[in-house]
């Protein structure tokens, strides 16, 4: 059954995680965001988020965005220091031009740092792209 579902490739969505300055911390923090780079606009985004390794896993987190417009991007969640030691998985579903699309984005423990930075689609700042 599941076979006959036909879930077409994710292009130009992308989660990045990007070191951001918090005005009401006075702290630089890393910050996954969730990018459409499409000519149309997201609906619906459904975002599971988990760190996991050999011997941890943390809690799951849930993130739901309504309508994201093409070419824009929003912040999906703060990302703890502890957890870049960890693989971080981020599985995102959504509706564009009248299909469901889904895709697992995942940060490999230790891969979010400062030398890692690159230029971003959307996103005026530096940051690292999930694979």
């Amino acid at each position: 059954m599941k076979k006959d579902i036909d879930i077409p490739k994710v292009e130009k969505v992308y989660v990045a995680a990007v070191k951001v300055y918090n005005e009401a911390f006075k702290v630089e923090e890393w910050n996954a965001y969730l990018i459409n780079d499409k000519d149309e606009a997201i609906e619906m985004a459904l975002i599971v988020s988990k760190g996991f390794d050999e011997n941890k896993v943390t809690s799951t987190i849930r993130h739901k965005l309504e309508h994201l417009p093409a070419k824009s991007f929003a912040k999906i969640e703060f990302i703890q220091d502890e957890v870049l030691a960890l693989n971080n998985q981020f599985q995102v579903t959504f509706f564009s031009e009248g299909k469901m699309y889904e895709k697992k984005y995942v940060f490999r423990k230790n891969s979010v740092n400062e030398k890692a930075l690159r230029e971003l689609p959307i996103i005026p700042n530096k940051g690292i792209l999930a694979k």
